[in-house]
């Protein structure tokens, strides 16, 4: 069977909503996760720090598994997985969220003169916040009448998902100081979607 045979046969699948409500389900079970074992006591001696890291990781995995979509779309056929593009922006904006209510909610205590010396005194925390108001425009835009409605503009703004990802990255690296290899994984997947990225643009010029 063909490739394209085979991305007919998922497009069939993965449009249903069974199929989506089924991914969002998945998706769900890492923060579901954390939080039980948040609650049983089973993130080691630091579990605040544990479920901090763990949300913003999933979160930055989920960024970039969205900006993969239209690589994998174009270069291998693999249309149904524009299906679920929005699913996983959506997803990394819910992540984010998670990660930053833990920040907010769990190590500051709602303490906001804090807050603000940590964003004004940490640059990590000012480049996690940044990306994660510059995902709000983006979630607020992300259906498909807001799609219609803005044209040439929607895709304009939505390319902020590569500045976005740039601060995450970045906002992990400056984050784990010591041991950079996980963030360096995640720089290095970044780097290829943004030369490809930059080939597509050459191509059109």
């Amino acid at each position: 069977m063909r490739l394209s045979e085979v991305d007919r046969c998922l497009q069939r699948y993965t449009e249903t909503r069974l199929i989506k409500a089924a991914v969002i389900a998945l998706i769900a079970i890492p923060m579901l996760l954390l939080c039980w074992q948040f609650l049983q006591d089973e993130l080691g001696a630091n579990p605040i720090e544990e479920i901090t890291h763990q949300s913003g990781n999933w979160a930055l995995m989920l960024l970039l598994m969205s900006l993969s979509v239209s690589p994998l779309r174009r270069q291998f056929g693999l249309h149904f997985l524009q299906s679920y593009r929005r699913i996983l922006g959506l997803a990394t904006f819910a992540y984010g969220c998670f990660h930053f209510s833990i920040y907010l909610f769990l190590d500051q205590f709602l303490d906001y003169a804090a807050i603000a010396e940590d964003i004004l005194e940490r640059p990590y925390i000012t480049l996690g916040m940044t990306a994660l108001m510059l995902m709000i425009p983006l979630a607020l835009t992300s259906t498909k009448a807001m799609q219609q409605r803005l044209q040439q503009r929607w895709n304009q703004l939505h390319r902020l998902s590569y500045v976005i990802a740039l601060l995450a990255v970045a906002h992990f690296w400056w984050l784990v100081k010591a041991d950079i290899r996980q963030p360096l994984i995640f720089a290095a997947i970044l780097l290829v979607l943004l030369g490809y990225r930059y080939l597509v643009w050459l191509r059109a010029k």
